[in-house]
């Protein structure tokens, strides 16, 4: 099977006439569909949320996976994460899929499973934590440099895995 095939369309921001709120509520509510109303896994372990800060009712791993930015509450909306938002749940169902490269890296203290669908230049990155995952945020890999650095890490981690 293609990864196309499991791959749902991009929901855009002008199929929603410029309008930012109206959008924002659609991107949520798919982004609700996916992870709230639903109980996904990823190989058996369940999926929890990073619920804080709410920033507007909504939680910190939806802010995660649609902006970009250092600083929490200064994160700004990336228009490629939003379009891709029913993206991350289907990466992580097919993590298996000839097409997705897998590995754990460490980012500090945490060790973090990166998920990347190289096809698309798409990768999800999960938190592992006791007794769940969380899904921790979702991106384009734009720059030849970022795409070199995980090829890499990949590489690395099939040689060496922990």
């Amino acid at each position: 099977m293609h990864q196309r095939e499991w791959l749902p369309g991009l929901i855009l921001f002008s199929d929603h006439d410029g309008d930012w709120n109206r959008y924002l509520a659609t991107i949520y509510e798919a982004f609700r569909t996916q992870f709230i109303v639903s109980s996904p896994e990823f190989r058996g372990i369940r999926l929890g949320l990073k619920r804080h800060p709410m920033i507007r009712g909504k939680e910190a791993t939806f802010w995660h996976m649609i902006s970009e930015g250092s600083v929490e509450e200064e994160r700004l909306p990336d228009f490629r994460r939003c379009e891709r938002i029913r993206w991350p749940r289907p990466v992580i169902e097919h993590e298996a899929h000839p097409a997705v490269k897998l590995w754990k890296n460490k980012r500090g203290a945490e060790t973090r499973i990166v998920i990347w669908l190289e096809a698309e230049n798409y990768l999800v990155i999960l938190s592992e934590r006791k007794g769940y995952i969380l899904p921790w945020t979702a991106y384009l890999v734009e720059q030849g440099h970022q795409k070199r650095k995980l090829q890499r890490e990949f590489e690395n981690y099939q040689n060496n895995p922990w």
